[in-house]
């Protein structure tokens, strides 16, 4: 069987895991592009050297911020699945991912396992709405402090449940809505400190 023909492609391989566990993954689909490029736009990935991912996945994600990264940057990969952690380790050969099994609430502890005191960003599309009780507020409150000072907790999301939980813990929320793609996206740039990019830089990608 040829690798176009093979039920293991990339987004057959997540409609199996979000139907064995729709709470967790949030979506039938992956993230699209669009989502992706708005998102990611404002940030200068030049100065960037440590980057958290919550909730990889196929790797969607994972690809377009291997693809700005610096070549001595790091992207630490964070998921409780153990299934998508091996599926990135096969996919994506790439000596500046770090694929790491476990919860977004310990990546504080991961970060300093890896030798980090914090993340230059932390970038989540995880269901905020849809996790246990508590979980929730425990990843926002370990997010906020494992973020340094003029760094940002990304997020793209298909509600806003997730605003005035980011508006106790940051200094500074942007956010945006990306049309082109279904359902529509909610994006959010949560900022501790002063922004590294202004907020018409962060708005011009939302038309993106």
């Amino acid at each position: 069987m040829t690798a176009a023909k093979r039920p293991s492609s990339a987004k057959f391989f997540f409609l199996k895991q979000f139907l064995r566990d729709p709470k967790s993954v949030g979506s039938v689909i992956p993230t699209s592009r669009a989502a992706i490029r708005g998102l990611l736009h404002p940030i200068d990935w030049t100065q960037v050297r440590c980057v958290v991912e919550y909730g990889p996945g196929t790797g969607v994600f994972t690809r377009e911020l291997l693809a700005r990264l610096g070549k001595d940057a790091v992207l630490i990969a964070i998921d409780t699945s153990p299934v998508f952690i091996a599926h990135l380790r096969r996919a994506i050969h790439d000596k500046r991912l770090i694929c790491a099994h476990g919860s977004a609430t310990d990546v504080e502890a991961i970060l300093a396992r890896l030798g980090f005191a914090q993340a230059d960003y932390v970038i989540s599309g995880l269901p905020f709405s849809t996790l246990p009780h508590g979980v929730a507020d425990a990843i926002m409150d370990a997010t906020a402090r494992a973020v340094r000072p003029g760094g940002a907790f990304l997020i793209y999301q298909y509600s806003r449940f997730v605003l005035p939980m980011l508006r106790q813990r940051f200094e500074q929320v942007q956010r945006g809505k990306i049309w082109r793609c279904i359902p529509p996206a909610h994006l959010f740039w949560a900022w501790q400190g002063k922004a590294d990019v202004n907020r018409a830089a962060a708005e011009s990608s939302i038309a993106a």
